[in-house]
């Protein structure tokens, strides 16, 4: 398996899909939304990264002993088209700060495959 590690091999032009994003190591951080390329921001600053540990920790509170799961950034979230489609098929691939799930079946080791029950941005 070959990985990518430049960015700017990239063509901003072209669509992407998960398939393509799993052989990508970029130190930027980046999001497919329907298969074109967003660079995130670098990392947050502290008063923002205080924000999300607060508000992690009461959701995990609140959830404590429920279905629903808690889970910081990074994250990947997979909006596929259809719930079966493949990794080439999925162009849209997220990390919100904050991602809840109730639904176990839509996580798996890479993230959510799937409309996550509730995202926050900070």
């Amino acid at each position: 398996m070959k990985y990518l590690t430049d960015i700017n091999l990239l063509d901003p032009d072209k669509n992407y899909t998960y398939a393509d994003y799993l052989l990508w190591r970029f130190k930027d951080r980046i999001e497919l939304i329907r298969g074109k390329i967003f660079k995130m921001a670098p990392a947050p600053s502290s008063s923002h990264q205080s924000i999300v540990t607060v508000l992690i920790s009461s959701f995990h509170q609140f959830l404590k002993n429920k279905t629903c799961k808690v889970f910081p950034v990074p994250f990947d979230v997979r909006l596929p088209a259809f719930l079966d489609a493949e990794d080439k098929d999925t162009e849209t691939i997220v990390q919100p700060d904050i991602t809840i799930v109730c639904d176990p079946n839509k996580i798996d080791e890479r993230g959510c495959k799937g409309a996550p029950d509730l995202i926050v941005e900070v």
